[in-house]
């Protein structure tokens, strides 16, 4: 970690450094060796990116190019300002080895016909790069970022869509995203970074005349030369610098349009692969193409010594592509035959297996709109946010939910599945919202009466026309996805340990196992994958979170040479985890400190529970008589009734002993009722009594 720490600072040290002596080269003069040095590696430097660009399946994958574009602009641009500084002051005696060579590969020793020709050749490049190359590839970059930037939220639902439905993972899901966030801001960058590149071909035009213009002034004003000599020094030194600043800007260009117009490859080729992929797929052009060659080649005037080759190259290269298309045809057809036999006899099975989805939704016809990515797939996002919440809320990885249409639904309706067991259903109203009264209205309003499905309250349906109207009356206003998004929601909370099986319980140990490898061994050496689940799904049975699973693992550890048995396990469990359990559900007094208001039991009645109590294999149940049962069960709602009626949520407070069976005795009844025994009272916490049930006969 150390090395690679001091490797990131050292490369981020001399990149600064970099960065620097480009600005400082537009005012300190150069020495001419330093400039040739320099030269050289802006050379190298824009062959490199070119190079870089051409091996790059996606564009993304480059996508510090428009940083790297703006560097080697102005690195350019410094090196052509020191260039115009020296060719201008020194005139015959600047000795610039880089710009010298340029000039004379050009012009040549032709005198005044190499300097026509040079100046000429010099021209045509500036033209080239500035109405072909850099004009295309800056209309390019604006119309690639309009696009990708619309796209944008069509390409991120489309993602979330296929994350919903389970066809990819989670890393999958957050890696994907990523890219198009990337993708969006690569192409956003571009349409920025391509003004450099044009702004450097107009900047480079100038410089050059400056170049000229001046030099021509200096050497014939100011040092007496001739008009002959002066043209001859500074036309030449202006091509050599012009050269030597424009062709590595031809090539940063060039790259730039590459990298812009590789939005049709798939990204997963080269821009070689994809060339080869893309000419190597009908053997019929080459046909065509030779036979227009050879045939060219015969006819009078032209020169058949290399049309006649060139077009009997072609006819072979087709035969040889025709050849192999032929053999991958036969292959395929073979393993088709194969499949088609293996599965062709009438005793062969339809599946060995056919797996159901962890979680499924499926919604009547009319409700289909709600995850269509064209009307902003509402739901869908919804789904995505309600998955992340149960993460957090319960320590529960939520399966990807399958979200499915069907059509033995009505229009209307939803309905919700766990390993393909309905668990919940409803129907909406679309183009409606449902309206709650959840104790602030202040002027009642008429509509079609409903029933919330996540938690049984009355409401009413009102058409969208009336939604402003029932906010200001106080109403709760709730639209369809949200809808549907709460009772999945609550549903999930109360099947949750169904939901949680050994797969997800190995998972989640993989996990954790990365950063807490000494918990998971010892966890895993004393139980195994299935009783670790079991207490799991006794916590969250009775809505207790497991995202501490360092606290519960252990527990069981410290337990293991004392009991395996499951419920003996989760009650341990539960006081370790008490400070959370508390916080879950106190209130805050006047003075700021937790206050937990709970309900107590006739502690005769207790005793009667407690002895009433016989364990079955999955755990003890309670064998009250009916009458004392029911007794019980009265008394019960009647406190909690009363409860309820002062503002407090029902909190059954009582011995360890007797929670697990004051749970079981009352979760026909009332399946959400919480049940605390006293040992998981947290210090910190204060304890209200607002109840007491009395069982009487």
């Amino acid at each position: 970690m150390a090395g690679k720490s001091q490797g990131k600072s050292l490369t981020d040290l001399f990149l600064a450094i970099g960065v620097v002596i480009v600005i400082m080269m537009i005012i300190i003069p150069l020495p001419t060796a330093l400039l040739d040095l320099f030269m050289g590696l802006n050379l190298l430097l824009s062959v490199l990116v070119l190079l870089l660009v051409l091996f790059t399946p996606r564009a993304i994958d480059f996508s510090s190019f428009p940083t790297v574009l703006l560097v080697e602009t102005v690195f350019g641009l410094g090196l052509n300002v020191s260039s115009t500084r020296l060719i201008l002051s020194q005139g015959t005696k600047f000795d610039g080895k880089m710009v010298r060579a340029f000039s004379t590969f050009v012009i040549g020793a032709d005198g005044t016909d190499g300097l026509l020709i040079g100046f000429v050749i010099f021209i045509i490049i500036i033209a080239v790069q500035a109405f072909v190359i850099t004009k295309g590839a800056t209309r390019v970059s604006e119309v690639a970022a309009r696009f990708t930037l619309d796209a944008m939220p069509m390409k991120q639902t489309a993602v979330e869509q296929e994350y919903n439905s389970g066809r990819i993972s989670e890393e999958e899901y957050q890696k994907r995203k990523q890219e198009v966030q990337l993708e969006s801001n690569f192409y956003g960058s571009m349409d920025g970074a391509t003004k450099f590149v044009s702004g450097n071909v107009k900047i480079g035009i100038f410089i050059t005349v400056i170049n000229l213009v001046v030099g021509l002034i200096f050497g014939m004003v100011l040092r007496g030369e001739d008009f002959s000599t002066a043209i001859q020094t500074y036309a030449a030194l202006t091509i050599g610098d012009g050269l030597l600043s424009q062709v590595p800007s031809l090539l940063i260009s060039f790259a730039t349009g590459l990298i812009v117009t590789r939005a049709a490859s798939d990204g997963s080729n080269t821009l070689g692969q994809d060339v080869k992929k893309e000419f190597t797929q009908s053997a019929t052009i080459y046909y065509v193409a030779g036979g227009t060659m050879a045939a060219m080649g015969i006819l009078p005037g032209f020169p058949w010594y290399f049309l006649i080759p060139i077009g009997g190259a072609l006819l072979f290269l087709g035969y040889r592509l025709g050849n192999i298309k032929k053999r991958a045809v036969a292959v395929g057809e073979q393993k088709g035959k194969a499949k088609a036999g293996a599965a062709g006899g009438q005793n062969a099975p339809v599946s060995s297996y056919v797996p159901l989805d962890p979680l499924s939704l499926e919604l009547g016809i009319s409700l289909v709109s709600l995850v269509d990515k064209e009307k902003g797939a509402e739901l869908l996002e919804r789904l995505l946010r309600m998955r992340h919440e149960a993460a957090l809320e319960l320590g529960l990885v939520v399966p990807s939910i399958h979200v499915i249409d069907n059509v033995r639904l009505d229009p209307t309706e939803y309905s919700f599945k766990i390993k393909g067991v309905e668990v919940g259903k409803h129907k909406l109203r679309m183009g409606s919202y449902m309206c709650m009264n959840t104790g602030g209205v202040t002027q009642e309003m008429t509509g079609e009466p409903t029933t919330d499905p996540a938690f049984g309250l009355p409401a009413i349906w009102l058409p969208e026309s009336k939604r402003e109207e029932a906010e200001r009356a106080g109403y709760s206003v709730i639209d369809p996805p949200t809808i549907i998004a709460t009772h999945l929601t609550e549903l999930i909370k109360r099947y949750a340990a169904d939901i949680l099986g050994r797969q997800e319980v190995q998972a989640i140990l993989d996990a954790l196992e990365k950063t807490y490898p000494a918990v998971v061994k010892d966890a895993t050496k004393d139980f195994s994958i299935g009783e670790i689940q079991k207490v799991m799904q006794g916590l969250l049975r009775e809505q207790v979170s497991v995202r501490n699973m360092v606290i519960i693992l252990e527990t069981m550890s410290d337990f293991a040479s004392i009991t395996k048995k499951t419920e003996v396990l989760v009650e341990k469990v539960r006081q370790a985890l008490g400070r959370q359990i508390c916080l879950q559900y106190a209130d805050v007094d006047a003075s700021g400190k937790a206050v937990l208001h709970v309900i107590t039991v006739d502690n005769a009645f207790l005793a009667e529970l407690i002895q009433s109590r016989v364990d079955k294999v999955d755990g003890p149940i309670t064998t009250l008589p009916v009458a004392r049962q029911n007794a019980w069960i009265k008394s019960l709602a009647s406190t909690m009734k009363t409860v309820q009626e002062n503002g407090y949520l029902p909190i059954i407070f009582c011995p360890e002993e007797a929670r697990l069976l004051v749970k079981k005795s009352t979760e026909r009844n009332f399946p959400n009722l919480v049940v605390m025994s006293i040992q998981e009272i947290s210090n910190d916490i204060n304890v209200e009594i607002v109840g007491e049930v009395l069982v009487n006969e």
